[in-house]
């Protein structure tokens, strides 16, 4: 983190303290590590990074609240001492997350801050990626940063140890009685284990789909890290495997090496040929075996639909489910496919979704633990 924002965080928490809420130094060593992994340029990160780790009473927050708008947004400070400019250390983005400025002396000034930060929030969500302007976009790829995706799962033919279930141990029933001079014991119990399912990610990056391409691929990004098993493939004319460019931790340096690596990218669909050569190079190896194939595509397919139709049919006997992201759908829920490679995937397809807005990335994130 940079010294001039290292400062800034300091003397706020100072500012905090002259105030009257008990600040202390490991109180403020958490604060600046909590800002250092977030965006110190988006207010509303600073504010709830510096409410969760400087407080410790629910009273204490109308006067952080003061403070923090005296301090960030220019505010009449309740200490009167002038105080130094967020864009001194770091460009404010103007973003349609930015927390708005209230005026003083309103009572309800802590509820009005909340609920219109609440409320931009909730209509960006639901906000197509496709109307979004860069800031706006900038700012879903804040969030997305820290979505979390529910891994899918399958109960294996192992069996572990527990305190409760339908299969008895007998085994160990059979050890401890023998230890007390073959006396009955209590019941003891086994469930069997749980694993992950493998999940696949192939996205479209043709040119039909550039609106959504970053952010399906920041999505990606997310998954990769909630689990092992995740395979991360794009294709445009041909198929390209990702997973190892996604490993960075930083979602910008992931994203740049995935770029670097696909050479067809904003070109033409090949949908058909791209399914057809993971089945053949990677489903058969147990890539996909028994997982959750998710095809993030608008279905314009370029190819022979019949060559789609075969590879998805083949693609349903190596996997356990596919699903299929389609942003074009919006929140339609009586759409139904129009385009040719969608009417010849759809036999084979379990479930179609859209992912044209964070909220439906949302529920599609929530929706891979369901289906597995």
């Amino acid at each position: 983190m940079a010294e001039p924002l290292v400062r800034l965080l300091v003397d706020f928490a100072r500012r905090l303290r002259d105030a009257g809420v008990p600040v202390g130094s490991g109180d403020v060593l958490t604060y600046c590590s909590g800002v250092a992994r977030l965006d110190p340029t988006d207010l509303i990160d600073l504010y709830w990074a510096g409410r969760t780790t400087l407080l410790t009473r629910h009273e204490q927050i109308p006067l952080y609240d003061k403070v923090f708008r005296a301090f960030f947004l220019g505010e009449t400070d309740p200490l009167g001492e002038a105080v130094p400019e967020l864009a001194d250390v770091a460009p404010r983005s103007e973003s349609a997350l930015a927390v708005p400025a209230t005026e003083p002396g309103d009572e309800h000034d802590d509820q009005a801050l909340l609920g219109l930060m609440a409320s931009d929030l909730e209509i960006l969500k639901h906000k197509s990626f496709a109307a979004c302007t860069p800031d706006e976009l900038a700012a879903l790829r804040r969030i997305m940063a820290r979505l979390r995706v529910t891994p899918p799962r399958r109960r294996s033919r192992r069996t572990v140890a527990a305190r409760s279930g339908r299969r008895p141990d007998v085994r160990r029933a059979v050890r401890r009685s023998m230890r007390l001079a073959g006396e009955p014991a209590e019941m003891f119990w086994r469930r069997r284990k749980v694993r992950l399912r493998p999940l696949i990610l192939i996205l479209d990056v043709s040119g039909s789909m550039a609106d959504y391409s970053r952010t399906l691929l920041q999505f990606a990004h997310s998954a990769r890290r909630a689990a092992a098993r995740v395979e991360v493939f794009c294709f445009g004319t041909r198929l390209t495997r990702i997973t190892r460019e996604l490993e960075r931790r930083r979602p910008d340096d992931a994203l740049e090496r995935a770029a670097r690596a696909v050479v067809d990218w904003e070109g033409g669909t090949r949908i058909g040929d791209s399914l057809d050569t993971f089945v053949r190079r990677f489903g058969r190896r147990g890539v996909g075996r028994g997982g959750i194939v998710v095809i993030c595509s608008d279905g314009l397919d370029r190819g022979d639909p019949a060559v789609l139709a075969a590879a998805m049919e083949r693609l349903a006997r190596l996997s356990h489910r596919i699903v299929w992201v389609n942003p074009h759908q919006g929140d339609d829920p009586a759409y139904r496919p129009a385009t040719l490679g969608l009417m010849a995937a759809a036999p084979h397809v379990d479930r179609m979704v859209s992912g044209h807005d964070l909220r439906s990335l949302e529920r599609l994130a929530t929706m891979l633990a369901e289906v597995g």
